[in-house]
């Protein structure tokens, strides 16, 4: 028998672990860009998340497809109603200072998962053919405010972002994810990235070369150095201006290697590229709290023109070196982009967005080039993108989302390959906020897409890949997506 003093201190520890266990879950932070956890809400944990999960059908034989109705090579631009299954959760610990520091301290970690097969989390596990994938792109510390003072320093693995739009999933401009560190002084930032892979199904340059010195082959890392810099220009109330320069730089390899031998194949010189840029933002004030447009312009040379599947960072280096002068010199990318938020009234929302990207790789060719390791790839591409999301607020918990997109793009000297996409979407929105930001939604999702001749014929997207040559895609789904933070 427990006697009444046992009792009590048993009810009490109970109670304490069902508060550890709501702070850890229900625990939430403030935004860096779309979904960053680093501002301290509670005492010692807090945890975001972001999630989508969902199933979907078609009337392509009765089968569940699963796949977009996007154009190939570009992501999620043109819409992401169709996108799979993904999770994120990100636990930040929270470090306490000496006594009247004002300096904020978080450690943040973010694990990713997904399915490579394309097949639902629940019928996927890391032992699954082609199952689920864990990956961890953050794992960093900073410190903010640093002795009251606008400082903050981070060292670590960062998903180091600005503006992104969101119905595209596309950071634009100021993507600068990573590995390095960075230091921020008021309105001006300064970041140095290092690179590092030994994939060698990658066509971008590698980032590791054959060391044959000691007689002995072994491979051996060379880092790529990324150095940015940043600075915002407050104009009045309600513009502001961000200027941006990026350096790149890549050592030499190892070339004490015989002639015409496979060693050459992973022993380069040294490579660099340039970015300048500028982000134009404008809060929309005459308009509903909220309301703004962005202009931004970018342009990268060298080993610094950009990525692609809908990636902008700089050090993903499109297209094909020169293997004449084993460089990328000649490469280049403009990227431009203009995304709006137009907070129409108390019930509608508007959310248009432009994407242009025009790259061209080092090799002499305006179609198809080959890469330091006998690849070929394209040379040369221009996509653009154009479309929309209009959301309208019947009440707080019933919205009806629409939106329409135009695609198109060219690789090398192919035709150009286009798709028109329309999307229906009622959203049940429980938490009874009427904000385009307001989640979880509960949807139901209807896409409908139009293919040009050369799309349908090529098989240029996701879903033709599997089911033929059509003029017509169709989605339907029943989708959740959420997020938390303060």
């Amino acid at each position: 028998m427990l006697n009444q003093y046992k009792i009590k201190t048993l009810f009490k520890i109970d109670k304490c672990l069902k508060s550890l266990s709501f702070l850890l879950i229900c625990g939430c932070f403030q935004s860096y860009s779309q979904i960053a956890y680093d501002e301290v809400t509670n005492k010692n944990v807090s945890i975001g998340s972001y999630g989508r999960v969902g199933v979907d059908w078609s009337f392509d034989d009765g089968r569940t497809i699963g796949r977009r109705l996007n154009l190939n090579n570009m992501g999620s631009i043109g819409g992401r109603m169709e996108e799979q299954d993904y999770l994120e959760i990100a636990p930040s610990f929270h470090f306490t200072p000496s006594e009247g520091d004002e300096t904020r301290i978080n450690a943040q970690v973010r694990f990713s998962m997904y399915s490579n097969s394309l097949t639902t989390f629940a019928n996927s596990s890391t032992s699954s053919l082609g199952g689920l994938t864990i990956a961890i792109p953050e794992m960093f510390v900073q410190a903010r405010n640093i002795g009251g003072k606008d400082l903050n320093v981070w060292i670590g693995a960062r998903l180091y972002r600005g503006p992104d739009a969101h119905i595209a999933d596309h950071f634009y401009f100021n993507d600068h994810s990573g590995q390095g560190f960075g230091i921020e002084y008021k309105k001006t930032r300064y970041t140095q990235l290092f690179v590092s892979s030994t994939d060698t199904t990658s066509t971008v340059p590698p980032y590791f070369y054959l060391n044959i010195k000691t007689g002995t082959p072994s491979t051996a890392l060379r880092q790529r150095m990324v150095h940015i810099l940043e600075h915002d220009i407050d104009i009045n109330d309600s513009n502001k201006v961000t200027i941006m320069g990026e350096f790149h730089n890549m050592p030499d390899g190892d070339f004490d290697v015989e002639v015409d031998s496979i060693e050459q194949r992973v022993n380069f010189p040294s490579d660099k590229g340039f970015v300048i840029g500028t982000r134009w933002h404008k809060a929309l004030k005459k308009m509903k709290s909220g309301s703004f447009n962005d202009f931004t312009i970018r342009y990268g040379t060298g080993i610094a023109n950009g990525g692609d599947g809908g990636l902008s960072r700089t050090w993903l280096t499109y297209g094909a070196p020169d293997l004449e002068t084993l460089s990328f010199k000649k490469a280049y990318s403009l990227a431009i982009v203009n995304h709006t938020v137009l907070n129409l009234s108390d019930k509608n929302s508007l959310n248009p967005y432009l994407i242009i990207t025009s790259s061209k790789g080092a090799a002499n060719t305006n179609h198809i080039g080959e890469t330091y390791f006998g690849k070929e790839v394209f040379n040369r591409k221009l996509d653009f993108t154009i479309g929309a999301r209009d959301e309208i607020y019947f009440s707080d918990i019933f919205h009806l989302a629409t939106e329409l997109h135009y695609s198109q793009r060219k690789d090398g000297a192919n035709p150009t390959a286009s798709v028109t996409k329309l999307s229906i979407v009622p959203i049940y929105v429980p938490t009874g906020k009427k904000d385009v930001w307001a989640r979880p939604h509960l949807r139901f999702v209807c896409s409908i897409a139009k293919y040009n001749d050369y799309a349908k014929e090529s098989l240029y997207s996701p879903y033709l890949e599997f089911t033929g040559p059509k003029s017509w895609g169709t989605y339907f789904g029943v989708k959740a997506e959420w997020w938390i933070w303060n």
